[in-house]
């Protein structure tokens, strides 16, 4: 199998030893995304703003790997509080349509000041 590594300056460059996003055959991998302005390296602090932001990075990679958010077909979302879970589903429906991706949800503690980090695997 070649793997070929996705690079962009459109999502925050990763900390430790992993990848923006991976394509393999078909397929793209993306790692988690925690919602940092690729820009200015902020955060912000409602779940709203911070599951745009993190779907944000995830779509510049996936478009930088040659695919398309629309391809999506998995996202693993981790929230530090899972009863913020209505807000960030409101906003994480701004970005898909059906037929949804599969979703696994589940809680609990992240880095700093993160409420969510978010990964991807989508089709091209």
């Amino acid at each position: 199998m070649v793997k070929r590594e996705i690079k962009t300056d459109r999502a925050p460059k990763p900390r430790g030893q992993c990848s923006q996003g991976i394509v393999a055959g078909n397929r793209i991998y993306v790692s988690g995304q925690y919602p940092v302005d690729s820009e200015n390296r902020r955060m912000p602090l409602d779940i709203a703003t911070q599951t745009r932001l993190a779907l944000t990075n995830i779509k510049n990679i996936i478009e930088a790997g040659g695919g398309r958010m629309e391809n999506v077909v998995k996202c693993t979302v981790h929230l530090a509080n899972l009863s913020d879970f209505d807000e960030f589903n409101t906003a994480y429906a701004e970005f898909f349509k059906a037929p949804y991706p599969v979703c696994t949800t589940v809680g609990g503690a992240l880095l700093g000041k993160a409420l969510i980090e978010i990964d991807a695997v989508a089709e091209i």
